[in-house]
């Protein structure tokens, strides 16, 4: 892909090979600039700051199908003390570890494309690029004076007459590297989309196994998606694809949904969408939306520290308590009498203000129902672990956790029902691609839940479709693409 190098001065441009630069009045008013199809626009202007020069370059450039470094997202980011406030968080161990030798309440380090200007911090350097991914960033660490801790305090765009002068001089040669790790399998035609599938490789419960995502993989370039693995650590590289594909446990206060976040922000296709993450990953809003929607789920109550008493002479006993965010059974507990009740939901209030109770439907099998944009794509039986009341069987001595057998099932041996309960409970949530979890109990279906983010793992819910499964996936992906296109998205 093409690349320009937008600047406010020309005359204090680095020289990049292969690289053309331009002055922002022209990327601004030269009408040959916003006729051109596809480049990449490194905007390294004076200032971001709203209706300056640099801010109206990405924000042009997104306008007109260009991949603007850094986007309109990461600019504002980085002005936002909420979002500087996530970052210091989530890179917490990593700020306390690379700052540790320092002295002084405050420490301010300078990044150019990810890189350290005095090669002591260049982890969290490059940790940071990741999340707040400003060509030229300055930033300030503060040491707090009860606890010793570091924290990041502030996040700012550097002008390049400001570097220092050995930055300065070694700047041209980190653009070019940067371009260089940008992007290992280039478009092949114009009509190609670039796709990301999130992944986390040490994963211990993945939504896909290896297998899959070969599939995945073999299934898009069938659909003319260039597609690339991606992990964490490739955040600041979002903007670069057109579509999104999250293949990794979601959850709201968790890098994958900052990840869906951007993604939409940026008029990528995202599947999980933030929405969906949203609704899906929070059994109390599951619970009232399934409720207010006449869909037929197990008995169920809302827990709170006031009401635990009335709670527990209602539901009756054995019954099923689950904190808001649980996954994969973790989080989901059967209590068999009073005290249980009160001792389980007295631990998971500490978390969680309010909780869900259900009644206990015990089952041979859950159904599992995958379905994407809003039609059913798969049927399985997930069947209880061994002696065990849920699919899962997790272990308090941290080995594997045990699984019941799968199922697929064709959708003309699903019982109606069933299928129809499924996407009414789907379709709430969005567009999206989801799992709902059903019981069957005397010929009715009851919603258990419905999640974002379902597993497709290659040998068990591919099992009747084969590689067709991946197809629809990535045949989806692309339709999108291609009306966003069609509507003149600059995506």
């Amino acid at each position: 892909m093409r690349t320009i190098l937008v600047v406010n001065d020309i005359a204090v441009a680095p020289v990049v090979e292969g690289v053309e630069v331009i002055a922002a009045r022209d990327y601004l008013a030269d009408p040959r600039w916003a006729e051109l199809r596809s480049c990449r626009v490194l905007n390294l202007c004076r200032s971001f700051r709203y209706q300056k020069s640099g801010y109206y370059v990405s924000l042009l450039a997104h306008a007109r199908g260009h991949r603007p470094v850094p986007t309109l997202a990461a600019i504002q980011g980085a002005k936002s003390a909420a979002i500087v406030g996530l970052v210091s968080d989530e890179l917490h161990e990593t700020i306390q570890r690379s700052l540790a030798p320092e002295e002084g309440p405050r420490v301010t380090l300078t990044v150019c494309m990810g890189v350290e200007s005095s090669g002591r911090h260049q982890g969290l350097a490059a940790a940071l690029f990741g999340h707040v991914p400003l060509p030229l960033l300055q930033a300030t660490f503060t040491r707090h004076e009860r606890s010793g801790e570091w924290s990041l305090s502030r996040c700012t765009s550097l002008p390049i007459d400001r570097l220092p002068e050995s930055a300065r001089e070694q700047l041209g040669e980190l653009i070019g590297r940067f371009l260089r790790r940008r992007r290992s399998s280039p478009r092949r035609d114009e009509s190609c989309y670039d796709l990301a599938i999130l992944r986390d490789p040490a994963e211990a419960e993945p939504p896909s196994n290896e297998g899959a995502l070969r599939l995945l993989q073999k299934a898009a370039q069938a659909e003319g998606l260039s597609v690339e693995l991606i992990t964490r650590d490739d955040y600041a590289r979002v903007a670069e694809f057109d579509a999104l594909f999250i293949r990794e446990t979601t959850a709201v206060n968790h890098h994958t949904f900052r990840f869906s976040q951007r993604a939409a922000a940026e008029g990528l296709v995202v599947l999980d969408d933030p929405e969906s993450i949203l609704r899906c990953s929070n059994k109390v809003y599951l619970a009232e939306l399934l409720g207010r929607h006449g869909i037929r789920t197990p008995r169920t109550m809302i827990v709170h520290r006031g009401n635990l008493g009335p709670v527990a002479a209602t539901m009756g006993f054995p019954c099923v308590l689950k904190q808001p965010d649980s996954a994969f059974s973790q989080g989901v507990t059967k209590v068999t009498g009073p005290e249980d009740f009160r001792e389980q939901a007295t631990r998971l209030l500490r978390r969680s203000d309010l909780l869900v109770v259900q009644a206990f439907m015990p089952t041979e099998f859950d159904w599992r129902v995958g379905v994407l944009d809003q039609r059913p794509l798969f049927v399985c039986k997930y069947y209880m672990a061994a002696q065990h009341w849920q699919v899962m069987r997790h272990r308090d001595d941290g080995r594997p956790a045990d699984e019941g057998t799968t199922e697929a099932v064709p959708f003309d041996q699903t019982p109606p029902a069933v299928l129809e309960a499924a996407v009414r409970a789907a379709n709430l949530m969005g567009d999206g691609l989801y799992g709902v979890d059903l019981k069957e109990v005397d010929g009715k279906p009851y919603v258990i839940e419905v999640n974002d983010n379902p597993n497709l793992y290659a040998g068990t819910e591919d099992e009747l479709l084969g590689e067709g499964l991946y197809r629809t996936i990535m045949a989806e992906f692309r339709r999108r693409l291609d009306v966003r296109r069609q509507r003149g998205s600059p995506r």
